[in-house]
């Protein structure tokens, strides 16, 4: 009898699934496992590195190391040290197949759909092969649980749905949600190149003066900050095109405002290309800030 039924591959800061094994089974608890197990991967930013939930048929174990984690649905029977060294060995083979970058710029479920012939595989050696050929890795397992219990859940304790558990209201204060931005354009990408070349140069700069002002006079100090202020706007320009921040247009508003002012008080120390220039890239920054938005929220797709 096979003891893991099914096993999938996701994304931990958002519960994004990235692959799965094929579904065989059909019976009513299954899929009500299958459900829960899709309400836990929400969640597993919550949790430790591993983790089961426990269930009158069926258990869910999770494994997660940086941001990919790797879930199960097996028989109760299931030893929990051979659930999670199929665990174990099913993230090593994905995260050698696909780099942190791959996995990070994912923008739809099931993404690395071509995985599923590995999981398949992976997941046959460890039903129908001899436990004895896996000792080894067993019993380290076995030790690594007896030092670091993984926690332990019920499947009643993953159902959560627009915000209320078991039918009661979430009272625990719970992470801000993760908002997904829509992807990098090849122009975002020029702007966050040319942002960071303007900030290294408003560093490069301000350093120098600093380190030639040993009787610091008042203009002086003025030009120094003008030099790093204008860095600092240039740095917070990028994170703001990288990720979700709330009153992101306030914000954008106040670091052009920066970098502006900062270069028209440089007028005499640079010339007027180079301050157009600096404009300009703060300009085309904030553009690409503003019209970047948030992704839609995708369907929620099964294998």
């Amino acid at each position: 009898m096979s003891m893991i039924l099914f096993a999938c591959v996701v994304r931990v800061r958002d519960g994004l699934p990235l692959s799965a094994s094929t579904d065989f089974y059909h019976t009513q608890d299954f899929l009500e496992c299958r459900r829960r197990l899709k309400t836990l991967a929400l969640r597993l930013a919550q949790y430790p590195g591993r983790g089961s939930a426990e269930g009158r048929d069926f258990n869910i174990h999770f494994s997660s190391s940086r941001d990919v984690a790797c879930m199960a649905i097996c028989h109760r029977q299931c030893p929990a040290a051979m659930a999670f060294c199929f665990l174990e060995t099913l993230w090593w083979e994905f995260t050698a197949s696909y780099d942190t970058t791959c996995i990070g710029l994912a923008s739809r479920p099931y993404a690395f759909l071509e995985f599923d012939g590995i999981i398949q595989k992976v997941k046959w050696h460890f039903n129908y092969v001899s436990s004895t050929q896996m000792e080894s890795s067993l019993e380290r397992i076995q030790e690594e649980l007896k030092f670091q219990p993984p926690v332990v859940l019920s499947l009643e304790d993953t159902d959560v749905a627009n915000g209320v558990v078991n039918g009661h209201p979430r009272v625990t204060l719970e992470p801000a949600p993760n908002f997904r931005m829509e992807p990098v354009t090849a122009l975002g990408v020029l702007s966050l190149i040319l942002n960071i070349m303007c900030a290294a140069l408003n560093l490069i700069r301000g350093i120098h003066l600093a380190e030639h002002s040993l009787q610091v006079a008042h203009e002086e100090i003025g030009n120094i900050l003008a030099f790093l202020i204008p860095f600092v706007a240039c740095i917070f320009q990028c994170y703001l095109y990288l990720f979700y921040s709330p009153a992101r247009t306030t914000k954008v508003v106040l670091m052009l405002l920066f970098i502006c002012l900062g270069n028209v008080y440089l007028h005499g120390l640079r010339n007027l290309w180079q301050i157009l220039f600096h404009i300009g890239v703060a300009f085309l920054s904030s553009y690409q800030i503003l019209t970047r938005q948030l992704q839609e929220k995708q369907a929620d797709c099964g294998v």
